[in-house]
Formats: structure tokens, sequence, C-alpha cells
């Protein structure tokens, strides 16, 4: 039995080490990340996450595991932050309001079935001045991130309240993880 996980994120890795988990293949699936039009943030993490795990060729006895976390601002999907000017744009959105950190984790077990799960985590930002985000996008540490903030980093220091599962926003959520894991046979306890 092996464990592949279908992305090439080194957060992913580490969060995977803490629960005791140690892929034996990283593979970054290539899928089209648009949303669909009208589609709901949560759907749209769950979509991700299940393409992303169907995407990976695996063998018989093999087990996928594929996450995707998505920022979301009422029903509006934050895209990743693939230039400074959306990174202001998404850290001025984010600033001063609640959003969430949706983070949909799919297994398929070693006989083909699929689950999932979905942790939906609510995050404030306390009030950023233009400065604050400048200084941030300056650091490069968001860049390319959902909702262009990392959460393990500089930009903890935003949050005045996180309701929900921290590992969900890095990038897995563990306790969902965990669950499907041992539901799918891979040891681990």
């Amino acid at each position: 039995m092996r464990l592949i996980l279908a992305s090439s994120s080194p957060r992913r890795r580490d969060l995977l080490a803490r629960i005791g988990a140690v892929p034996d293949a990283a593979i970054a699936p290539d899928i089209d990340e648009n949303p669909k039009p009208g589609e709901l943030p949560r759907d749209y993490a769950v979509r991700l996450a299940i393409e992303k795990a169907a995407a990976i060729p695996r063998s018989s006895g093999d087990i996928v595991l594929a996450g995707d976390t998505t920022i979301a601002v009422g029903r509006r999907i934050l895209p990743p932050a693939g230039t400074e000017d959306v990174q202001r744009k998404l850290l001025g959105l984010l600033s001063g309001r609640r959003h969430h950190a949706l983070s949909a984790v799919c297994v398929i077990d070693g006989e083909g079935r699929v689950t999932k799960r979905l942790s939906d985590t609510v995050v404030a930002f306390r009030r950023l001045t233009p400065d604050e985000i400048d200084a941030y996008v300056e650091s490069g540490e968001g860049l390319g991130k959902a909702g262009g903030y990392a959460i393990q980093g500089r930009a903890e220091a935003f949050v005045r309240f996180i309701g929900g599962s921290h590992s969900g926003i890095v990038g897995l959520p563990l306790m969902e993880t965990r669950l499907l894991l041992r539901a799918a046979g891979y040891p681990i306890d």
C-alpha cells in the first residue's frame, strides 16, 4: 500500500508528517482550477479536491490524498494572489472582515472508493492600514497563496479571531485527513 499525495506543496507534506503520514510519492495534479459559472465556494473546494485526487495515476492498493484550500468572502471565491497588485486588492478586501477558509480533503482508497470532507474555518482580520498591506506584500510571503496570505507566517498577526481548523487554513485539515486515511486503511495512530 502506497500513499500518494496529489500535491507538490511542502506545507501539505509537513502537515501530514504531524499525524505520522509520510507519502511515498507527491505528484502535482494538472487540472483546470477555474470556478464554474455560479459555483459556490464550498462546492468549488470539494470539486477541486476530488478532481485533484482523480487526476493522479494509481495502482491497485494505492491510496491517493488530495486537498484544496479556498478563501471565500460570502459567495465570492478569492483567487490565489498571482501578482502583487492582486494581493493588495485581496488583503484590502479581507481587512476588517470575516472570511471563510474552506479546506477540502479527498481520499481515494486502495479499492477506488472516493471519500471527502470539508473543513470550514471562519477567520477575521483586524483592520489593516495601507502601510501594513504594502509591507506584507513586499515580504513576498502571500504571493501565490489562496486569498493572498499565509496564516503560518506574518499574516497571523492580522488575525483577531479564528473559529475552526488552523491546519485547514494552512492547507490540510488534520482531523478530517486523519479520519479519511484511517477509514481507507492507512496505518495511522
